[in-house]
């Protein structure tokens, strides 16, 4: 029989009363937030400005279609680009 293990997290947030519930969404959509932002900035500083902006905006549609399979062809895409570009 598998065992169902939950994160720390996930016991936190069953645990946490509805009225702080609210809260803890809001601090989580905070962290996500400037996650993404500072990743876009990590994009932008590590691939020319075309690439970068393709790679946002394939994080953002990866988002909203909640998959993230978009992006990660996004990248292994453009990562086999600048591999084969070396040699």
């Amino acid at each position: 029989m598998k065992r169902h293990t939950k994160s720390i997290l996930e016991e936190i947030s069953q645990s946490v009363p509805q009225s702080n519930r609210e809260a803890l969404i809001e601090s989580r959509a905070s962290h996500v937030i400037s996650s993404a932002l500072n990743l876009i900035d990590m994009l932008y500083e590590s691939y020319d400005e075309n690439t970068a902006g393709e790679l946002s905006r394939r994080l953002i549609n990866s988002i909203k279609s909640s998959d993230p399979a978009k992006f990660e062809r996004g990248i292994r895409k453009v990562n086999s680009d600048n591999e084969t570009n070396r040699f």
